[in-house]
């Protein structure tokens, strides 16, 4: 594979994965309008990796809070931050595990790979992120996030499954509706994307390991690299923004991308 084609993929992975725009929608319909080889699964699980050590040292702070509770949560000491978090994580994890499972196990996860669902998705759940931004102004807290709001936050997740959906705008958009801030809306997204990247790359891993071989290894390796640059600059770009800036970009951009999807699907 080209230098310029991991390029592109692990831009387009790295800078739409904590985007609310559908990081899968667009590796997706990469190849589909370019004529572009597709790019397997070894590249798929490289530039997760890129995106996943990017979350990772962007929230170090909460990431190693979160590792240093496992023991206490294990222990069932769940009135420990730390405990409380790591425990949260796991259950806002559980119901996407679920459905991707069920999807694989049917069949519709390829059968959903299609430009007339993105389209839809696209516009329909843009719609709802904006609806969701527009809602009076939020005021709790990361620190406030609760059982009750990890079990819809995670379902949400599970949800954005279907191509176009977005993983990090499915979950803002239920966290924006539980009343919590646009800032603190995207951090619990973005921490719940760590266990979910986690578990979908050990997925995918364990059918690429039996096809890997050495270049398929270095194209990961650059890829992976590339991705988590591309990943960092733009979570850390979408993080300032958030202090003055709304959704209404990202709304916009969904909008636009799945009228014209449908357009081209449907002519």
């Amino acid at each position: 594979m080209s230098l310029l084609h991991l390029f592109l993929l692990a831009v387009i992975q790295g800078v739409t994965e904590f985007l609310p725009i559908s990081s899968s929608a667009h590796l997706i319909l990469f190849p589909q309008i370019t004529g572009a080889q597709d790019q397997g699964q070894a590249i798929d699980v490289a530039v997760h990796i890129g995106t996943l050590g990017a979350v990772i040292l962007y929230f170090w702070s909460d990431v190693r809070e979160g590792l240093a509770g496992i023991p206490d949560m294990l222990r069932g000491r769940l009135d420990r931050p730390g405990a409380r978090l790591a425990f949260l994580l796991v259950v806002a994890t559980v119901p996407v595990i679920l459905f991707g499972l069920a999807l694989k196990l049917t069949g519709l996860d390829e059968a959903m790979r299609s430009a007339k669902v993105i389209g839809w998705t696209m516009l329909g759940f843009g719609l709802v992120l904006w609806w969701a931004d527009r809602a009076p102004r939020a005021t709790l807290s990361a620190p406030e996030w609760s059982l009750r709001h990890a079990v819809i936050m995670g379902l949400w997740q599970a949800v954005a499954l279907i191509p176009g959906t977005s993983r990090s705008g499915a979950t803002i958009t239920s966290a924006l509706f539980l009343g919590y801030t646009r800032r603190d809306a995207a951090k619990l997204s973005m921490l719940m994307s760590i266990p979910t990247i986690i578990a979908s790359g050990a997925y995918l891993s364990i059918e690429v390991v039996a096809t890997a071989d050495m270049a398929a290894a270095r194209d990961g390796a650059i890829a992976a690299g590339l991705s988590f640059v591309a990943a960092l600059a733009a979570l850390s770009l979408m993080m300032r923004l958030l202090r003055s800036v709304s959704y209404t970009p990202y709304v916009i951009y969904r909008v636009i991308l799945g009228i014209g999807l449908l357009v081209w699907a449907y002519s």
